[in-house]
């Protein structure tokens, strides 16, 4: 007897990878596919998409041969701020532009000074300013450059939604995409901004659609509910909004450490704005008031001057032990907040002090990141996922600095493609929500009170 599965592509930046999840949510299979890069017209790098579109009817193909398994539904997730742009035939008329092309300054100029000035624009639609990143800015490029192409396109569709539309013909918009620092959607007004619609830009965004609504899918010899996608950073978000019901932040880490509280719905103020706060909206719609540090790729890049400097290898700083002591001689000297390479590593007697320091560092800032989103929400849980939930000095600095809350290391495969899974979940799976999708690690929070100077 065959396993019935959902099948899940999570299409990451630099990860592109295929899933199986059983009716339980254990991944019983995954698969890393390959894609090859290509230049748009300008030469700036992009996703090649007849290769992302092949993969996704090759792995398909495959999988629904294997004898172990029974696909019961398929969904998305990937990046966002990404467009492609298709005709009445459901081709593309340009390449998938990388959300980090360079924004003409002049256009950038024109657009804010239409309506308001950046920051009024950055308030209404709660995201900073951020060029390509605004990937609604995106649309009006097209329309403003290349005005040919833009009176052909039929639909602009965010990445997920493109994916979707290959297996379904429906061509969707979805919240967790529009709602990701687009510039498209109005905050204050739960609708789309009035730029969308005097630009004529409202006439290509294909009909919303709820995060949790399938399709049928349209490719021969299939009848599958096909889910119409989501942006990544909400869909690693709902395994933990389907465990808990009480207020809680979520610190998600990596390249980035983004602390999400879907429980804040207060307006962003400029200062927020200013330290690099937007708003995301969640798969039921809400929104979700979000900080950002790039506190991952300050910490590969400060381990590696330690080692260097100590004669150590990186690895060695993964598994090192929380030394309380160390820790509070340290905090006791009183040192400001430093980022990677502003240290003097010469005047530590060793590489253990110079790493506990530097996460002394790294830990405050983060501390002063989240306290950002924390609001009055009466959010009283911290849950970490991702690379830092498995750093032992970082988890017992933060629990330090959060004294007054509960502080987890959390465990899940695969976050962001199981959130996809879940979304649609009562279209594919008869059984109920298991109660051991996350895994937690409690850290009680020691004497020292790290990120209180």
């Amino acid at each position: 007897m065959r396993t019935p599965v959902i099948a899940i592509f999570d299409v990451g930046k630099t990860n592109k990878k295929l899933f199986l999840f059983d009716e339980q949510y254990q991944i019983v299979y995954e698969k890393t596919a390959r894609f090859t890069e290509t230049i748009d017209e300008d030469g700036d790098p992009c996703e090649n998409l007849d290769s992302l579109r092949l993969s996704v009817f090759d792995s398909l193909r495959d999988i629904s041969q294997h004898k172990d398994f029974e696909i019961r539904a398929i969904n998305f997730s990937t990046y966002g701020a990404s467009f492609v742009y298709i005709d009445e035939n459901g081709q593309p008329l340009t390449p998938l532009y990388n959300y980090l092309k360079v924004y003409p300054e002049l256009l950038r100029n024109n657009f804010y000074a239409r309506y308001g000035g950046d920051t009024v624009l950055a308030h209404e639609t709660a995201s900073p300013v951020l060029g390509s990143l605004n990937s609604g800015l995106q649309l009006y490029r097209l329309q403003q450059e290349q005005p040919e192409i833009f009176s052909h396109v039929n639909y602009a569709l965010h990445l997920p939604q493109y994916m979707s539309y290959l297996l379904t013909g429906v061509a969707s918009t979805d919240l967790t995409s529009v709602g990701c620092h687009t510039h498209l959607w109005n905050f204050r007004e739960g609708r789309y901004h009035r730029w969308v619609e005097q630009e004529g830009i409202l006439s290509k965004l294909a009909p919303l659609r709820r995060s949790d609504e399938v399709f049928q899918a349209s490719f021969p010899g299939s009848q599958l509910p096909v889910g119409v996608g989501l942006h990544d950073s909400s869909a690693a978000l709902i395994p933990y909004l389907v465990s808990f019901e009480e207020p809680f932040v979520l610190l998600s880490t990596g390249t980035w450490s983004i602390s999400l509280n879907p429980f804040n719905h207060d307006p962003l103020t400029t200062e927020e704005l200013k330290q690099d706060c937007l708003c995301y909206l969640s798969y039921k719609g809400s929104p979700v008031k979000a900080s950002r540090l790039f506190a991952g790729y300050e910490y590969e890049q400060e381990v590696r001057r330690i080692a260097e400097h100590f004669q150590q290898h990186p690895a060695r700083y993964r598994s090192m032990d929380y030394d309380h002591e160390l820790a509070l001689r340290l905090k006791e000297l009183g040192r400001t907040p430093a980022v990677a390479g502003e240290r003097d590593l010469s005047v530590f007697e060793n590489d253990t002090e110079a790493y506990h320091q530097w996460m002394i560092d790294l830990v405050q800032r983060q501390y002063q990141s989240t306290q950002l989103v924390l609001g009055n929400t009466g959010a009283r849980r911290v849950f970490v996922d991702g690379g830092f939930s498995k750093n032992a000095v970082f988890m017992n600095l933060l629990a330090a600095a959060f004294p007054g809350m509960e502080v987890y290391a959390a465990s899940m495969a695969q976050a962001t493609a199981a959130g996809a899974a879940l979304a649609i979940h009562d279209h594919w799976n008869q059984r109920a929500l298991p109660n051991d999708l996350i895994r937690l690690n409690y850290y009680a929070a020691p004497r020292v009170q790290a990120g209180k100077s």
